[in-house]
């Protein structure tokens, strides 16, 4: 006898994309916190508790969204718009970089000037 081929699964139902809620409008908390950062006329900097006491007194909620803060904290250490004086990763004072990081060229010479047999 011939094999009969076996029968195709059921396909599975479409599921349906659940409405997602609408995007707020606003200032992004990276934002929040330079504004906040830069207001500050502290020579030290603004500890991590001053700026969510800031945070807080502009209207954002920082009991829900404390992990956001540490993390737009960190970023901007990283990125180079935040200086941390004191403490470590979100902990301690921060203040606002003075010197803006600028591209560095990788070498002296272009790609224009390579000739082999000067090296």
């Amino acid at each position: 006898m011939a094999e009969v081929a076996p029968a195709a699964a059921p396909a599975k139902a479409a599921k349906k994309k659940s409405a997602s809620k609408p995007k707020k409008a606003g200032p992004s908390v990276r934002d929040l916190i330079v504004k906040a950062v830069a207001a500050s006329k502290e020579r030290g900097g603004v500890s991590l508790s001053a700026l969510k006491k800031a945070l807080a007194a502009g209207g954002y909620d920082v009991e829900k969204n404390n992990s956001r803060v540490k993390t737009a904290v960190k970023g901007l250490v990283v990125e180079g718009t935040l200086v941390q004086t004191k403490g470590t990763g979100a902990s301690g004072s921060f203040k606002m970089n003075k010197k803006v990081a600028e591209p560095k060229e990788k070498c002296g010479r272009k790609s224009d000037d390579f000739n082999p047999l000067v090296w």
